[in-house]
């Protein structure tokens, strides 16, 4: 990538954001139909569901575009496979963490990835993470103990044996997404969006079929297949989303705005699964999404401070 794209890309933090969010609506309505046709299905398959059929909207895009002829064209092809490696691994226990625990829970959970971005982003990528952002992260981080800290308190109904499992699974979970979001961060540097996608979805369906070959394969009802192939095609759609966030924001730009899916959590929750909301819960969502609010904001002056800039440095200065 040559340093003008790069520019633009850094310059252009708002429409990174925007395109999070929209990502993360899509996403949610594929973890919600995974949530209802996923149970008693193993996770490697439905990782190999959500990967293949997430094709299907990649290739449409591609041949939009007239690309895809060249959507398998690449410099990086070690980059790609570790992407899908890490991607699979967190897929795979997302999902078996997702059919064991209520979804505001698995979703609350699920945050700890963005957070952990902000860290390795700063880590691994240098990018540069001043305090505002950092005060974001960790005031996110806070609003999590305020929902989670009282299913886990000594005084609550005690967790069944699958709950505990899923939680430890949630966790693993979002540390390895938290990894993946790094290596989309250093593939856009080279990579085109669809390719990087493209590569994705097809290294998690042959990993996910041999998965199955392992540990076996339980043929679907059809209503159980269409809600799976539904959250393939909006798995695919997403990924479009997000990679091409990462494009114009930094990680640790774009990666809190994960918890504006909280709120679609709570009422999916409540409306399709029965599962009640407490008030920590409520207290804690306010938090975590008035920190993406702050950031927001914060964002906004600093591109118009950034023009400013530019506006009345002379030329070559």
């Amino acid at each position: 990538m040559n340093s003008s794209t790069e520019d633009e890309r850094v310059s252009r933090p708002m429409l990174g954001i925007l395109l999070k969010c929209i990502s993360v609506v899509i996403f949610v309505g594929m973890q919600t139909a995974i949530k209802s046709g996923g149970e008693a299905i193993p996770a490697g398959e439905i990782v190999f569901f959500r990967s293949f059929f997430a094709l299907i909207p990649v290739a449409i895009y591609l041949a939009w575009l007239g690309d895809l002829a060249t959507a398998l064209k690449t410099d990086d092809l070690p980059g790609h496979v570790v992407r899908g490696l890490v991607g699979v691994t967190s897929m795979g226990f997302g999902f078996f963490a997702l059919t064991r625990l209520p979804y505001p829970e698995w979703i609350t959970i699920s945050y700890a990835a963005p957070l952990l971005t902000v860290v390795f982003a700063a880590v691994f990528l240098k990018e540069v993470v001043r305090l505002y952002r950092w005060s974001a992260a960790i005031v996110g981080l806070l609003g999590i103990v305020v929902v989670t800290l009282p299913s886990l308190s000594v005084t609550a109904e005690p967790l069944d044996d699958g709950q505990l499992v899923g939680i430890g699974a949630a966790l693993i979970s979002a540390t390895v997404a938290a990894i993946a979001m790094i290596q989309i961060r250093r593939l856009v540097r080279t990579e085109a969006t669809a390719t990087i996608v493209v590569y994705f979805s097809l290294t998690c369906s042959v990993i996910a079929a041999l998965s199955s070959i392992f540990f076996g394969w339980v043929m679907p009802s059809p209503e159980q297949a269409a809600y799976l192939v539904v959250a393939g095609l909006c798995g695919g759609v997403g990924q479009l989303l997000l990679t091409s966030a990462y494009r114009y924001a930094d990680a640790s730009t774009v990666a809190p705005f994960e918890y504006t899916s909280m709120i679609l959590a709570i009422a999916i929750g409540y409306f399709l699964f029965g599962e009640a909301v407490g008030l920590a819960t409520l207290i804690g969502g306010g938090i975590v999404v008035s920190a993406g609010i702050f950031i927001i904001w914060r964002e906004h002056r600093l591109g118009i401070e950034r023009n400013k800039a530019r506006r009345v440095s002379p030329p070559g200065g």
